[in-house]
């Protein structure tokens, strides 16, 4: 397409204009620039334009192209307006002093507390004194090296002195497993999402101007609810296993999702194993504080048949399990920039996910209910077939396939002695009847109500009591137990610390039971009198029951 007439008279009122203030070179260039900016046609309009022939275009064109020196200086060297960094050498030290990571500068200056953009930094160096503009703030800035940068994720917080022992320790596990083709894998649960029309980070493929549309806010939809992903990674295989529940997080979901895994692939892959490693993180419904999870690792084992060794990660570094960056962050990745409208579309997204180095991943839904709070007692966690290891034994530990028994550990009735202790009520010892051991029972349990009230109400500042009455922690003694402890003690003569040993407490803490129970007994007008057979150590206290015809440390039941 030509050049228009528009155009050429446009150039020729510029032309005009200009030329009175340059040489023949400097019109030549600027006619060669004006059309070879036009292009086709240029050097024929800028000609009919400039009032010149065509040659003289095409020798400015030529001159531009041919390399030649440019045009020498008009200004003499050193002319024009000093930088503001050269006529105000202070300005430079002050902006530093605002920008660098210590705060060297003014402590009651606001900019302390603000972003620090070129626009503040202005602000706050005029105020200084140093009148700047925000531009020349931000030249002198990249000068120093200066750029804007967003935080970074790398500090990880206090370390563990045995951190990289850990590690090494995992790696030697997870390759003696591997050699003897045994299963290893990695477990842990993926962010909880909701369920709904929520905008989900990421962007994906769509027609212009035509956005997936997702809710303002992300307030949960109670008729939905959320999904809680929680996945296995078999290192050996290149396998991913998703069971995504649809209520708690517990450690009875976590291994309930393991048996699903082991149901559904893992004993198909590994037909003859005898030998399960699962490497996990150091919290949450796996963590190896968690004794629910032990309880249900044990019952997996007895139901499989397998060893199950686990090893956790040491606290701060659940970044480094496998399911983190071989599973987890592909399913992010694959379902970005869509919203999870239903748990269906959660779960075929998940299966959807592949690799090109090969990542295969199954995904099922779990409606099934998962209660929260269970608890597990001394009782019972001392009941299960666990082996620690010698290295980090809370950290690296052994669930055998081995039957074991499931013992209550609801509470001791509180006027009852623990099973354990029940041979220390026997009248030679305690020097009190049944009935008098009864009666004397039920003062000191209406006194002992009292007595805790009265602590909580001061302890409370004297507020009303929020929970009921009852539904506090359960007591590391009964009340028998504290009367059993302090009879012993100023009955028989038996020091604190071996009844201490004998009913498996802190020596503080009877101390601090019997001190209460001396005070009750004092409520009630009840004087301890000294038995006539002192004892001062657990073998002669068993010659005592011995010669009563008391079978110590069996629980019989006795008078009281």
């Amino acid at each position: 397409m030509g050049v228009t007439q528009e155009t050429v008279e446009l150039l020729a009122v510029k032309f005009q204009t200009i030329f009175p203030h340059l040489d023949e070179r400097q019109r030549r260039l600027l006619l060669g620039a004006e059309a070879r900016a036009l292009g086709h046609g240029g050097i024929r309009a800028v000609a009919r334009a400039a009032g010149v022939r065509e040659a003289t275009v095409s020798l400015g064109i030529d001159e531009l192209e041919s390399g030649a020196e440019p045009l020498g200086r008009v200004r003499r060297p050193g002319g024009g307006r000093k930088r503001l960094a050269e006529t105000d050498p202070g300005l430079r030290p002050a902006l530093l002093a605002l920008v660098e990571p210590d705060e060297r500068g003014d402590p009651c200056s606001p900019l302390r507390w603000t972003t620090k953009s070129t626009r503040a930094l202005a602000a706050e160096l005029t105020r200084q004194g140093h009148k700047v503009s925000a531009d020349v703030v931000g030249d002198l800035l990249k000068e120093e090296g200066f750029s804007l940068q967003a935080n970074a994720k790398t500090m990880e917080g206090k370390q563990h002195p045995d951190r990289d022992a850990q590690f090494r320790y995992i790696n030697e596990q997870v390759k003696d497993f591997q050699g003897s083709d045994d299963p290893v894998i990695s477990v842990d649960t993926k962010k909880k999402e909701l369920i709904g029309e929520f905008k989900n980070t990421g962007r994906t493929w769509r027609p212009k101007g035509e956005p997936a549309r997702a809710r303002t806010h992300d307030f949960p939809d109670l008729s939905l609810g959320k999904a809680v992903p929680y996945g296995i990674y078999d290192l050996a295989q290149n396998a991913g296993w998703v069971n995504v529940g649809t209520d708690h997080d517990t450690a009875a979901f976590a291994v309930e999702s393991i048996r699903r895994w082991w149901k559904g692939a893992g004993a198909i892959a590994y037909p003859m194993a005898r030998r399960l490693l699962i490497t996990a993180d150091a919290g949450g419904s796996n963590g190896y504080r968690t004794r629910a999870w032990k309880a249900e690792l044990a019952a997996l084992a007895l139901q499989t048949g397998l060893e199950i060794i686990v090893c956790h990660f040491p606290p701060g570094t659940s970044k480094w399990n496998k399911v983190e960056h071989r599973l987890f962050s592909h399913i992010t990745m694959n379902w970005a920039g869509r919203p999870l409208t239903s748990h269906e579309v959660i779960v075929q997204t998940i299966a959807a996910t592949t690799t090109r180095t090969g990542l295969r991943v199954h995904a099922e839904l779990d409606t099934g209910a998962y209660p929260a709070g269970e608890r597990i007692g001394d009782r019972q966690m001392n009941a299960l077939p666990l082996s620690p290891h010698d290295w980090h034994g809370d950290w690296n530990y052994t669930l055998h396939p081995q039957s074991y028994d499931h013992p209550s550990d609801l509470p001791d009735p509180f006027d009852q002695p623990s099973l354990d202790l029940t041979w220390l009520c026997h009248p030679a010892l305690t020097g009190l009847q049944a009935p008098d051991w009864d009666g004397l029972m039920a003062t000191l349990l209406t006194l002992h109500d009292q007595q805790r009230e009265a602590q909580l109400d001061k302890r409370r500042g004297h507020r009303p009591r929020m929970a009921a009455p009852g539904t506090g922690r359960r007591p590391i003694l009964t009340l028998a137990d504290r009367l059993l402890a302090t009879l012993l003690h100023h009955r028989l003569g038996l020091p604190q610390v071996i009844i201490a040993g004998l009913f498996t407490v802190r020596p503080e803490t009877l101390n601090r039971r019997t001190r209460e129970i001396r005070e009750l007994l004092q409520q009630a007008g009840h004087t301890i009198h000294p038995s006539p057979h002192r004892v001062t150590t657990l073998e002669a206290l068993y010659e005592l029951a011995a010669a009563a015809g008391i079978a110590p440390a069996i629980k019989i039941k006795t008078a009281c």
